[in-house]
């Protein structure tokens, strides 16, 4: 990666996937690990995912479904779910002859993008510099990490990153499940004068209950909660706990964009907006064709593109802080191949 997301963790893995149908007809899908699982997904995918594919009709909700009844004994979500993304975005690659966009139903000619940034082992000059780099780039809305640190030094850091955004400019809050209940209301009382556009993840992701406590009692500064949330079912315990204000499902980790969709339509029926976590190739493509107002999240030099990993014509386009995707079939991922051929471990 050219900014590591941690001192110890240079690079993502990245597991490319190819389905081809009996009439010999190829689709494109990715699996995306960027700490742990990389492997493990390769291995599932080689054995458990591909015997039980086999046979299967080429559409991507029939196999969804049955390829997660048959990995489910060993992990409702996670690294079973991560695996079935790459089968899932491959089918629709498959079957999205006009474009992804056309498939799903554009409702958005182009979507709002967030700057980004996996940041917390910055220095504060680092930090401002980033900071700098954003608004001279004239980006509307941009994220930033806090937690796992002394709350002063939080406030210092966003009140810097503030000052540099200056007072118009959206500031979002990423605390990554760093803080416990108290904390958190604690945390959310002291960064409160700077506005937050909306805190995300500050307790563990799976404590439902707590995050319904917190959302009560944050006066009006928004929740954004689901990258780590990995099913429908799960989501739908978020919502009708009404632990958030905001949804941010991970295409790869909810199993590809067959859940997406599904976990789309239920939040949806809450009126509460998805905004996709990271993955802007494929996000961005889905931003545009959902229902209520979204935002696309890109991490600074993180995207495929950014990457070097595509060849051009990218799938998607940011200028002017709004990403427009592009005219092609299916995902329009093109990986370079000597690019993964040279990267692969």
């Amino acid at each position: 990666m050219t900014r590591p997301w941690n001192p110890t963790r240079p690079h993502i893995d990245l597991v490319v996937t190819a389905v081809t149908t009996g009439d010999g007809r190829t689709g494109t899908g990715f699996s995306w690990a960027p700490n742990v699982g990389g492997r493990a997904v390769h291995a599932l995918l080689e054995t458990d995912v591909r015997e039980a594919a086999l046979g299967l009709p080429a559409h991507p909700a029939v196999v969804y479904d049955r390829l997660w009844w048959h990995l489910h004994e060993a992990g409702r979500g996670g690294l079973t779910t991560m695996a079935l993304a790459a089968v899932d975005l491959a089918l629709w690659d498959l079957t999205a002859t006009a474009g992804l966009t056309a498939a799903v139903g554009r409702r958005h000619e182009a979507v709002p993008v967030y700057g980004s940034g996996v940041n917390r082992h910055y220095s504060l000059d680092e930090l401002i510099a980033q900071a700098k780099r954003w608004s001279e780039a004239g980006t509307r809305a941009v994220k930033i990490k806090v937690g796992g640190r002394d709350l002063a030094e939080d406030v210092e850091r966003v009140e810097a990153v503030r000052q540099v955004l200056g007072p118009d400019v959206r500031l979002m809050l990423d605390a990554n499940q760093l803080w416990d209940l108290p904390g958190a209301l604690r945390a959310i009382e002291a960064l409160r004068r700077f506005e937050p556009g909306w805190i995300e993840e500050p307790l563990p992701a799976d404590d439902v209950q707590a995050y319904a406590r917190l959302r009560a009692a944050a006066s009006g500064i928004p929740i954004a909660l689901g990258e780590n949330t990995h099913t429908p079912w799960q989501f739908r315990d978020l919502l009708t706990a009404g632990a958030c204000d905001i949804l941010q499902p991970n295409v790869v980790r909810v199993g590809g964009i067959t859940p997406f969709l599904r976990i789309v339509e239920l939040a949806r029926t809450f009126d509460i907006p998805v905004y996709p976590h990271l993955l802007p190739d494929i996000s961005g493509q889905l931003a545009c064709c959902l229902p209520l107002p979204a935002m696309v999240e890109d991490v600074e030099d993180a995207s495929f593109a950014a990457l070097g990993l595509l060849t051009e014509p990218y799938p998607v386009r940011i200028e002017d802080g709004l990403l427009r995707p592009g005219d092609h079939p299916g995902l329009g991922l093109r990986f370079d191949e000597d690019r993964l051929k040279s990267t692969r471990i």
